[in-house]
C-alpha cells in the first residue's frame, strides 16, 4: 500500500465511476485519438515546411502538446483537465505556427526556428516527465473534502452569472463610474466570480444535472458577456469565456459539442477578419481604443460583420488559418532567440525580480509598476516598443519566450519543472475536493489561468492569486461571519 497516486491511472481506477461516464470517457478517448491521428497525417503531407527536420519537430510539438489531454480522457474520473489545458495550449502558439508556415516566422532562418521548436519541445518533454514523476499525499483534512456552503450553494451559481455580467456591462460602458482605487479588486472578483460560475454550470450542463431554467441563464449571461467584450475590438476576453465553458462541458459530459464549437469558431475567425478594419476606423492613433456606445452595439456588428465578409473571400480555410495564427507566439520566441545572447545579453532574472512587488496592494505601494511590467520590459529591451508605447499596446511575449530570454534553454527546462511539479502536486492534493470546496474552486481559476499563453509569470501569478482571494474570500465571509 502506497501513499502517492499513480500519474496516469488506467480508465477504470474509479471504481466509484458510473459505467455510464466510464463509456463516455472510452468513447472521447477513441474520438480524439483517430482526431489526433488524422491532424498529424494531414499536417505530415501538407505542412508548409521545407525543412524535414523542422517539420518533425513541428509534429512533435503537436503530439506532447494533445497526449496529456488524450491520457485524461481514457483514464476518466472527476478531476479536472488542468495540467492538461496548459500543454494543449502549445498546439496553437507554438506547434501550428510552425506547420501552417506563418508569415511572420519568414523572416528568420530555417536553423533559427528549428532551435526554438527544440525549446519547446524540452519545455514540454520536462513538464511531462516532471509530472509524472511527482507524487505525494491527497488531503484528507476537512479543508480538502468538505464543501464550503453544503450541496446547496450550487443553486446560487447562477446569480453569480448574473452579477459578473452586471459589472462587465458597467465596468466597459461605464468605467469612469467605478473609483479608481477599488476597480481593481472589484475586477478581480467579479472575474473570478464569472469564471467559476462559467465552468460550474457549463460542468453540470455536461453531467446533464443543470436544469432548462439555469440553462437558459447560463447561455444568457455568457452570450451578453462574450459581446460586451468582443465590442472593445480586444477578443481575448470573451474567447476566454467560450474557452472555459467548452471546457467545463467537456469535464463533466465527456463528449464534445461539436456542433456549437463549429459555429463559434466560424464566429469569431469572421470577427477577426473584420478586426483590422473596425480598429483603423474605432481606435484614435496613440490613444487608447474608442469604446462603442452601448446603444450602437447593433450597428456596430452589423458592420463588424460585414467587415469580416468584405475581406474574407479566401474563405473558411484561410479565415481559421488566421484565427489560430493570432494565438502564434512561436514568432516572439524566435524574436528572442535571435537577439539572445549574441546580440542581446540575458537577463538573467530582471523580469522574476518584479514578481514580488505585484503582491504588494496598491494601497500601501500608490507608485506600483503596472501588472504588465515584465512585458513592458522585454518589450522595450528587444526594440518592439519604447515606454511610451507601453502605455496603450501590451504585446504578448508568454513565459517559454521570457524564460529564454533570462536564462536560455536553461531557464525554458526550470519554467518546465517548476510548472510540472506545481500542477501535479495541486493534482495530487486536490484529488478528493468537491469542486464547491476551497481547493475545488482554486482548482477553476488555475484551469481558466492554464490557457492564458501570453502572459509572463509575473502578471499570470498575480492576478491569479487576486482572483483567488477574491474567489476563496467570499465564500469564507459569508460562512464564518455571516452563517
Amino acid at each position: 500500500m502506497t501513499d502517492s497516486l499513480p500519474p496516469f491511472p488506467p480508465p477504470d481506477a474509479e471504481p466509484g465511476e458510473p459505467r455510464a461516464s466510464r463509456r463516455s470517457s472510452r468513447q472521447l478517448f477513441k474520438v480524439g485519438a483517430f482526431g489526433v491521428a488524422a491532424l498529424l497525417a494531414y499536417y505530415a503531407f501538407t505542412a508548409q515546411v521545407d525543412d524535414p527536420l523542422l517539420l518533425y519537430e513541428g509534429l512533435a510539438i503537436l503530439f506532447l502538446a494533445v497526449l496529456p489531454s488524450l491520457l485524461w480522457a481514457r483514464r476518466g474520473g472527476d478531476q479536472l483537465p488542468v495540467f492538461e489545458v496548459l500543454l494543449l495550449t502549445t498546439a496553437n502558439a507554438y506547434a501550428l505556427p510552425v506547420l501552417n508556415g506563418h508569415a511572420d516566422l519568414k523572416v528568420y532562418p530555417t536553423d533559427l526556428i528549428s532551435l526554438c521548436a527544440g525549446a519547446v519541445l524540452l519545455f514540454q518533454i520536462t513538464a511531462i516527465s516532471t509530472y509524472l514523476l511527482i507524487r505525494g499525499r491527497p488531503g484528507r483534512t476537512p479543508f480538502y473534502t468538505d464543501e464550503i456552503m453544503g450541496h446547496g450553494m450550487e443553486n446560487y451559481i447562477g446569480y453569480g452569472l448574473v452579477l459578473s455580467t452586471i459589472y462587465t456591462f458597467v465596468s466597459i460602458f461605464y468605467e469612469s463610474s467605478i473609483p479608481y482605487e477599488i476597480n481593481g479588486i472589484l475586477r478581480a472578483a467579479f472575474y473570478g466570480i464569472g469564471l467559476v460560475s462559467v465552468f460550474i454550470q457549463s460542468r453540470r450542463w455536461g453531467m446533464k444535472t443543470l436544469r432548462p431554467r439555469e440553462r437558459s441563464v447560463l447561455v444568457a449571461t455568457i452570450t451578453v458577456q462574450v459581446l460586451i467584450q468582443f465590442s472593445t475590438l480586444f477578443l481575448v476576453g470573451g474567447i476566454s469565456i467560450i474557452v472555459l465553458a467548452v471546457v467545463g462541458y467537456v469535464a463533466g459530459g465527456r463528449r464534445l459539442p461539436i456542433v456549437p464549437v463549429i459555429a463559434v469558431l466560424a464566429l469569431v475567425a469572421l470577427l477577426h477578419n473584420g478586426k483590422s478594419a473596425m480598429r483603423n476606423k474605432y481606435w484614435i492613433e496613440g490613444q487608447d481604443h474608442q469604446q462603442v456606445a452601448f446603444t450602437g452595439l447593433l450597428p456596430f456588428y452589423a458592420e463588424w460583420i460585414e467587415n469580416g465578409l468584405s475581406t474574407g473571400s479566401e474563405g473558411d480555410q484561410a479565415l481559421a488559418k488566421k484565427l489560430f495564427d493570432r494565438t502564434s507566439l512561436m514568432q516572439i520566441l524566435c524574436l528572442v532567440a535571435s537577439y539572445t545572447p549574441e546580440h542581446q545579453p540575458y537577463l538573467d532574472g530582471k523580469t522574476y525580480a518584479q514578481i514580488p512587488g505585484q503582491f504588494i496592494p496598491r494601497f500601501f505601494w500608490p507608485d506600483k509598476p503596472p501588472g504588465h511590467i515584465s512585458t513592458y520590459t522585454l518589450a522595450i529591451y528587444y526594440g518592439l516598443q519604447n515606454e511610451e508605447a507601453t502605455q496603450t499596446t501590451t504585446i504578448g511575449f508568454g513565459m517559454i519566450s521570457e524564460a529564454y530570454a533570462n536564462f536560455g534553454f536553461f531557464g525554458v527546462g526550470i519554467l518546465a519543472c517548476a510548472l510540472g511539479a506545481f500542477y501535479k502536486k495541486v493534482h495530487i492534493a486536490t484529488a478528493n475536493s468537491p469542486l464547491l470546496s476551497y481547493p475545488g474552486l482554486y482548482l477553476i481559476i488555475l484551469l481558466a489561468w492554464s490557457f492564458q499563453t501570453e502572459w509572463t509569470l509575473s502578471i499570470w501569478l498575480s492576478s491569479m492569486f487576486q482572483a483567488g482571494v477574491a474567489v476563496m474570500g467570499i465564500p469564507f465571509v459569508l460562512r464564518n461571519f455571516l452563517g
